[in-house]
């Protein structure tokens, strides 16, 4: 290529200069901003600055201001050397002698382009003339510029050294170019890859496969060497593939199914064709042409076998033996399913069979043991069949042939043989002389004859069940005979022959004996009983049935306290009678009837007695504070309390402060004090009332021995009475200590069991349990504390906690008291 449009010419010695004078092309682009850019063609793209150009179009540009530096090495890599044109010349010419005589059938695509290169180039030369650079040397000709590139590249982001990209992915030295061997196209003399790219692209297609590929280009415009004639391909279907391919036909789902029954109208021929399913599109050109032949060409050849309807045909027949192939393989596959379904269905009805012999045979022998059993039982039979051996009899059954026992009717054949049997075994039994006489042998029949499966128990299963029927029928009319002819007050007997009993007879049977025939005669009797004139107590025939009939005789016992109220009336406290006949029926009433009984009867009683105690401390007689005193078990605390305050105390404290008035003997005193203490019952003592009676009585003794009036006194009676006050003081808080204590246990022992949460954990826990258990109401006042301490409502009483000790509001200040001083109050 010549540079002449680069470099102008001397005529002289042919040496090449730049020509810098301006041209029409620099006066037309230099004042046109929307000037056309050149557009690289291909060639260009392809041998770059070796390129053929048209001076004219083209206007070379120039590296900078600065004139270039011809000295410099080149800065690009070069194809090689220029020659020179006549060497150019004779070097294609030898090139073209030498191509072999195959090469010109090949079509000009196909031929390796030549590359052109300048003409100083030598086939023999390994290298270029400006030699291969390194990394240091890259981008050395900046040296002779400004340095523009790099500085951009620099502001960029790019160091020397690495590649360029956000992560330095691309490549450091610049691509390197292999020498080829001759002057063929790309490709033609093997790989031309470099050691460079063979590092940075390691991931290429081999050798061969590009070899095999070329080949296969290649050989498509070269002569067939046989002739053109090619082998037929023959496809086979072996008949496990067949198989197969119809098996997954068959799995075709309904949708699917219905899309290959469609009709489908062709009207891309010539004529309209109708298809019954989208297959037999694929099909259509196999269908053999009515349309006339084309006529042969110069050079076509005729063929040897033109036969399209019998290709047809034959693929028809194919097509009908692979699907009955595809048939019979699924009536085999069907014939082998059904036969696996009747072995199953063989092996359930010969099991079926067997148990069917089985229960056959079972029924037999439990027909043939019935049998027997009513044969023996005929009047005139040598061996009569006893109780014991019918039970025998039906425990075979029950265990041997329980299937067969459980499904038939066990009612019908106990009433048949069992009930004759039952009814002569208990012809001469008395109840109330021998209560447990067949206990044991009904016990038996219980287990044999009772339906496990009965979920109650009333009169109604009477056809459902034999063992209530048998209980119903045969034993129960000798209970009502005896209990005709029972007397109430003697029921030592019955109350044994219905405990003997309880277990084995049914639950409605007992509760109708207890119900229509033990409590009536009870009731009736009772109407009878008077407690002034009968010599047996009530409770003595009363209270034996209390384990058996337990709340059936609440109704009796509103009869018997008013009896026992009208005999009261006319009652004296002398009399201990009462007490007696009383005190059985402490636990039988409920708490609430009893203490109104003992108010209403009893405790005026006491009063009045108490109201006739004359007290002398010189000479006293006790039997009216004994009589009262007596009945301390009887009512409550609080009744016998309030007796007390009312009736006793006033009298007596009365009597102390006039002893104390007329110069007395302190020593007596106290005895006298002490002696009537002793009276008394802790419980009683307990009581925050008699206590503060007490401390009373100690108070008044103090003031008596402290005053300065009486003109003489007793040496050491102050000291007497401050040491009693002391002692009495002191053994109370010992006491309110121990009963602290022991409720404390009492609490821990009824906790063994319950959960952790319900065992009080605080003095107030505790508190709160005991007003849970004597129904006292125990919560705070809103809004309410005494020396910062919550205050608290326990029944009608105020009183605040403090380091476990409970504080009540007095009339003046707050009195620590105990805990069962607190309930006794609130109650």
């Amino acid at each position: 290529m010549s540079m002449s449009h680069l470099y102008g010419t001397d005529g002289a010695d042919g040496v090449e200069m730049e020509s810098f004078e301006v041209s029409d092309w620099d006066l037309q682009n230099e004042f046109n901003p929307h000037r056309q850019r050149h557009r690289q063609t291909k060639e260009e793209a392809t041998y770059g600055v070796w390129a053929e150009r048209d001076s004219d179009e083209e206007r070379p540009s120039f590296g900078g201001k600065r004139s270039r530096d011809y000295s410099a090495p080149v800065s690009f890599v070069s194809a090689g050397l220029r020659k020179a044109a006549a060497e150019e010349q004779s070097d294609e010419d030898s090139e073209e002698d030498e191509k072999p005589g195959k090469q010109e059938e090949i079509p000009k695509e196909f031929v390796p382009k030549k590359l052109k290169t300048g003409g100083n180039f030598k086939p023999s030369q390994k290298g270029f003339v400006g030699g291969t650079k390194s990394f240091v040397d890259f981008g050395s000709w900046e040296r002779h510029t400004k340095g523009i590139g790099q500085k951009l590249l620099q502001k960029m982001g790019y160091v020397p050294g690495r590649g360029l990209g956000k992560n330095a992915q691309g490549i450091i030295n610049p691509i390197e170019a292999k020498q080829r061997k001759g002057k063929g196209a790309v490709g033609a003399y093997g790989s031309e890859r470099t050691p460079q790219s063979l590092q940075d692209f390691p991931v290429v297609d081999s050798e061969e496969e590009a070899e095999e590929e070329f080949q296969k280009e290649l050989s498509q415009w070269r002569k067939d060497p046989n002739g053109g004639k090619k082998k037929p391909k023959y496809s086979y279907k072996t008949v496990e593939e067949l198989k197969a391919k119809g098996r997954i036909n068959k799995k075709l789902a309904a949708p699917q199914k219905e899309l290959s029954q469609v009709k489908v109208i062709d009207m891309t021929g010539r004529e309209q064709k109708v298809y019954y399913s989208y297959s037999q599109i694929s099909h259509k050109h196999n269908i053999p042409d009515d349309s006339p032949q084309q006529p042969l060409g110069k050079d076509s050849k005729p063929q040897g076998f033109a036969l399209p309807e019998l290709e047809h045909n034959l693929q028809l027949l194919i097509d009908i033996t692979e699907q009955e192939i595809i048939q019979n393989d699924r009536q085999l596959q069907y014939e082998r399913d059904m036969v696996i379904n009747l072995s199953h269905e063989i092996q359930k009805m010969s099991e079926v069979l067997s148990h069917e012999e089985k229960a056959i045979s079972n029924l037999s022998k439990v027909l043939d043991m019935v049998e027997e059993c009513e044969r023996r039982m005929q009047p005139g039979c040598e061996n009569p069949l006893t109780l014991d051996e019918c039970a025998k009899i039906f425990e075979t059954l029950q265990d041997k042939y329980y299937e067969e026992y459980r499904m038939s009717d066990r009612v019908d054949l106990a009433v048949a043989i069992v009930f004759p049997l039952m009814k002569d075994y208990f012809k001469n039994w008395d109840p109330l002389k021998d209560c447990s006489y067949g206990t044991e042998i009904i016990a038996k029949w219980k287990s044999l004859l009772e339906n496990d499966q009965l979920l109650s128990h009333s009169g109604q299963d009477l056809s459902t069940d034999a063992f209530h029927r048998l209980m119903w029928e045969i034993w129960m009319p000798y209970v009502r005979n005896i209990v005709a002819r029972w007397q109430p007050r003697n029921c030592g007997s019955m109350v044994d022959f219905l405990d003997s009993w309880v277990n084995v007879v049914p639950v409605w049977i007992l509760d109708n004996i207890l119900d229509q025939l033990i409590f009536p005669k009870l009731q009736k009797e009772v109407e009878s009983w008077n407690p002034l004139t009968d010599t047996v107590p009530i409770h003595s025939w009363i209270h034996p049935w209390l384990p058996l009939m337990q709340a059936r005789l609440e109704p009796l016992y509103s009869p018997i306290r008013n009896k026992l109220a009208n005999a009261l009336q006319k009652w004296h406290p002398s009399d201990s009678s009462a007490k007696l006949i009383l005190q059985p029926w402490k636990d039988v009433f409920t708490p609430g009837s009893w203490e109104a009984f003992m108010v209403k009867n009893i405790v005026p009683k006491l009063g009045m007695c108490l109201n006739e105690l004359i007290i002398n401390p010189h000479q006293q007689h006790m039997d009216a504070f004994y009589w009262v005193i007596d009945w301390e078990g009887m009512i409550s605390v609080s009744s016998l309390v309030g007796l007390l305050e009312k009736h006793f105390f006033p009298k007596w404290l009365q009597v102390l402060c006039s002893w104390l008035s007329n110069s007395p003997n302190y020593e007596e005193i106290t005895k006298w004090y002490l002696g009537w203490k002793s009276m008394f019952s802790d419980q009683v003592l307990a009581h925050p009332s008699i206590k503060d009676k007490f401390n009373e009585a100690l108070d008044i003794m103090n003031r008596a021995v402290s005053s300065s009036v009486g003109g003489y006194m007793q040496p050491g009676a102050r000291e007497n009475i401050a040491y009693l006050t002391h002692t009495e003081r002191r053994k109370d808080f010992q006491y309110e200590a121990m009963q602290e204590r022991r409720e404390a246990e009492n609490m821990a022992q009824r906790g063994i069991g319950m959960a952790a949460s319900s065992v009080p954990m605080n003095f107030k826990d505790l508190i709160q349990t005991k007003a849970e258990e004597h129904n006292i109401v125990f919560m705070p006042v809103i809004g309410k504390r005494h020396e910062g301490k919550q205050l608290y409502t326990f029944g009608r009483i105020v009183i605040y906690i403090d380091r476990g000790v409970v504080f009540v509001q007095g009339e003046k200040t707050w009195v620590p008291t105990s805990l069962q001083s607190l309930i006794d109050m609130a109650k």
